[in-house]
């Protein structure tokens, strides 16, 4: 790698931070009003806001590194992002359908991916008045106040959130559960985890690379842990970025949810 690509974490989510502020307050200038909106695909909603942040993000961040590749929902997938080392990972808005119908739990995320993985994110969720940011190595903070996920392994009375058919499941498995409001916006889901606001989360299958992304380093800055259901690193900027049902919560009970979901009433 180049002297001249070197990419220092503390100062790449500085800026980062600077530009999602930006995006955040683009989105929240046109949120309840009557914008544009269509369907993508079967049923995926998408906006006239969603395009105008996505543009934004990509000429504030692109233009920061001619070298590095891009890879947005928003945006069409050039393969190129295939041979960068380092490349920008964004859902302009995540959880669009609660941005349409005038409900707070969405937000702008954002992060820098190096070999595959995240070193630099944010989160914005403006309506909440929630700004997350996390750099490798340097923690993670909620409106500049350092976050930490839930210590422990005991999954007795464990704040969880996730696909209700799971969780009643898991359930089944590991009694009293106290089973957490499903966020629209699945990266403010993994982020509860990070605040310590919830002890595990649960995403369903089918979830990309910019749904998960900023999240996954803010969960493992505050000593957590993101992964597949068996434990696997989460790898980005893959061919196809779609990932299976994944888990995140504080170390210990990480571990403990992992040795549990072998459990053959959870297979299923």
């Amino acid at each position: 790698m180049p002297a001249s690509e070197a990419v220092d974490p503390a100062a790449m989510a500085a800026r980062l931070a600077t530009h999602v502020r930006e995006a955040g307050a683009l989105a929240l200038s046109m949120f309840g009003t009557a914008v544009k909106n269509w369907t993508k695909g079967e049923s995926s909603p998408v906006s006239e806001a969603d395009i105008k942040v996505d543009r934004l993000l990509r000429e504030r961040l692109h233009g920061e590194g001619k070298s590095f590749g891009w890879l947005s929902e928003e945006s069409v997938d050039d393969p190129a992002r295939l041979t960068a080392r380092h490349v920008w990972i964004v859902d302009p808005i995540d959880g669009t359908r609660a941005y349409l119908a005038g409900e707070p739990d969405w937000a702008v995320s954002a992060a820098l991916v190096e070999a595959g993985r995240p070193i630099a994110a944010c989160l914005f969720a403006p309506v909440l008045e929630a700004f997350f940011v996390a750099g490798a190595g340097m923690g993670a903070t909620r409106n500049g106040v350092a976050m930490t996920a839930t210590p422990g392994a005991s999954l007795t009375r464990a704040r969880v959130a996730g696909p209700k058919r799971f969780l009643e499941r898991l359930g089944a498995v590991a009694p009293s559960l106290e089973i957490m409001p499903r966020m629209h916006s699945l990266a403010l889901r993994l982020a509860r985890v990070a605040e310590g606001t919830y002890d595990a989360a649960i995403a369903g299958a089918n979830s990309h690379d910019w749904d998960l992304a900023a999240a996954d380093l803010l969960v493992h800055e505050a000593g957590g842990t993101l992964s597949s259901l068996g434990g696997g690193t989460i790898v980005y900027n893959c061919p196809v970025p779609r990932h299976g049902m994944l888990l995140a919560a504080g170390r210990d009970r990480h571990a403990a949810l992992v040795k549990l979901f072998g459990d053959e009433r959870l297979a299923s």
